[in-house]
């Protein structure tokens, strides 16, 4: 059985885990789940990120606004996330970022919003957690001006964006795509990040890997993208596991518990 597994990027509030999610994160620990980052897209999801991580020793939160969720955004609210973030389980400003797959209309409120989120982590010396999809440009813009700590999550850039990303100092998180069948620009990057930059999540429930697309996605199905990863760097899913759990810990200054 694996160990070490942690998750770095979750959402345990979405309402598939409405019928078993209390028996579903109780089994993590005996399951090797290490840790696990629940990352909040609103004020509702990140008060429930943080009270979920006080039920369960393994469970850190993040808080913040997801570009898709800024039309939920209210004045004062920068003020609420401020002060979630405040509670001794929160780990991160996120999740954050940029989307202009759906919401093409909204980039100049998305890049207010983001921006004014990087500038929060910077002063609260807390790292972000980056969502950027199709909006590859304008997203390092952002992350060069202010030099935030933090990690790209679900990364879907190139070698070439990795490699400024990782200039910065920041992190490169890699989920579930990296098992898809024409996922080349993941696996090109999987092969490519230093072992001390790597982050391994699921993005649940969404983005599972295969043999299980088209499933809802949980933390257990972390190991079969450590295994890919693996296969690509040339090592064991374990040592994919133990290096991914300590890069999570140095990142979100979290101790080892167990």
């Amino acid at each position: 059985m694996y160990r070490n597994i942690f998750d770095s990027h979750a959402h345990y509030d979405d309402e598939q885990f409405d019928t078993d999610r209390a028996e579903l994160l109780g089994s993590f620990k005996e399951k090797g789940i290490s840790g696990v980052v629940c990352c909040g897209v609103d004020i509702p999801t990140s008060e429930f990120a943080v009270e979920l991580s006080r039920k369960y020793d393994f469970v850190y939160s993040a808080v913040g606004f997801h570009p898709l969720d800024n039309d939920e955004y209210r004045e004062g609210d920068l003020e609420k996330i401020k002060a979630l973030a405040a509670d001794n389980k929160c780990v991160a400003i996120g999740e954050i970022g940029l989307d202009y797959h759906y919401e093409k209309e909204s980039r100049e409120i998305q890049l207010e919003l983001l921006e004014k989120q990087i500038i929060l982590a910077n002063e609260l010396d807390m790292p972000v957690i980056i969502h950027d999809r199709e909006s590859h440009e304008d997203t390092l813009k952002l992350l060069k001006k202010h030099t935030p700590k933090g990690v790209v999550h679900c990364f879907s850039g190139s070698v070439e964006m990795a490699k400024e990303i990782l200039k910065i100092g920041m992190y490169i998180g890699l989920g579930g795509a990296v098992t898809f069948k024409n996922a080349v620009k993941p696996c090109e990057v999987a092969k490519f990040v230093p072992d001390d930059r790597l982050l391994i999540e699921t993005d649940a429930p969404y983005m599972t890997p295969v043999p299980f697309r088209g499933k809802r996605c949980d933390s257990l199905h972390i190991p079969y993208t450590a295994e890919k990863i693996a296969e690509l760097r040339g090592v064991t899913a374990q040592e994919i596991l133990d290096l991914t759990d300590k890069n999570a810990r140095e990142l979100f200054k979290i101790s080892k518990q167990y």
